[in-house]
């Protein structure tokens, strides 16, 4: 389990984490979403303690980071895959991971097979890895002390389509043997398929988070018909709340609950669907519009 509490991080003036809170929880995948500058980066370094934080408190497995005995035995960490020796294999790379936490050599193969790295592969120098290649590799870097914990920053970034449908059956699997994981996506859509919790971070505040059924489920049911300003008149006469935007109306209620309305006010519908169904990505950049860089 992953506690973070009033966690705060103060460079001078300004602030890259603003007294955040949740937890990571045994068994589930957690989702912890921002645009890039929010915080996400920062807040991870404080839970793993390369980063001191201004106030505030993250615990792993009940105990700060540091206080963890052997802590790449209870939290498997990568933070950034690009960090690596060029010059050295892949298994050297592992070797040395092995020998530092009192790993076993035969813990070295098994997390090259976890990662679908090829013995071929691990013998290549690391300068000569893809960014693909070099994320397996740090993957299984974080997977080499068996840990109960993971913690991962942008795991998926240069994977090929099959290579992160690989990564999300590894985290599925992982997570569903009582792991936790806690992960930090620009892919949200892969995010939406494999997460159970959601964390977004804007401005280094969270403007949301649960869990993904009640983040997604709670954004109603989006509707358009031949005559909207009836429909919406008819949904409002049973205490709706309803927004009109450029693609038709949105309705605080179940897609069945208006259908039911429009078909007794005899007004015609041409979309009829849940508004979870847009998916996270519409959720994404309506919390996080501020931090937007791009003009509207």
């Amino acid at each position: 389990m992953i506690t973070v509490e009033n966690l705060t991080k103060r460079y001078g003036t300004f602030t890259a984490v603003d007294d955040i809170s949740f937890t990571a929880r045994p068994g589930t995948v957690t989702g912890f979403l921002g645009p890039n500058g929010a915080g996400k980066s920062t807040a991870m370094r404080m839970m793993t303690a390369l980063t001191p934080p201004t106030s505030g408190r993250a615990t792993i497995l009940g105990r700060d980071y540091k206080s963890l005995p052997n802590p790449a035995r209870h939290v498997g960490v990568m933070l950034d895959a690009a960090a690596q020796h060029p010059g050295r294999t892949g298994k050297e790379v592992l070797h040395l991971i092995g020998m530092q936490i009192g790993a076993s050599r035969a813990r070295v193969e098994q997390s090259l097979q976890l990662v679908g790295l090829t013995d071929a592969e691990s013998k290549r120098r690391v300068r000569n890895y893809s960014l693909g290649m070099r994320q397996r590799l740090g993957l299984a870097g974080a997977l080499m002390g068996d840990p109960q914990v993971l913690i991962l920053d942008e795991p998926a970034n240069g994977l090929d389509p099959q290579g992160i449908h690989w990564m999300r059956q590894l985290l599925r699997a992982y997570a569903d043997q009582g792991g936790t994981v806690l992960l930090s996506s620009h892919l949200l859509h892969e995010v939406q398929i494999i997460a159970d919790e959601l964390v977004m971070i804007g401005r280094g505040k969270i403007v949301a988070q649960g869990s993904k059924a009640e983040l997604l489920g709670a954004s109603g049911t989006r509707v358009a018909s031949l005559d909207n300003a009836a429909l919406a008149a008819a949904l409002r006469r049973r205490d709706l709340e309803v927004s009109a935007d450029a693609s038709g109306l949105v309705v605080r209620a179940e897609a069945e609950t208006v259908g039911r309305i429009a078909l007794d006010a005899g007004v015609v519908l041409t979309d009829l669907r849940s508004s979870s169904a847009e998916g996270l990505e519409e959720m994404f950049l309506a919390l996080t519009a501020d931090d937007a860089r791009v003009a509207a």
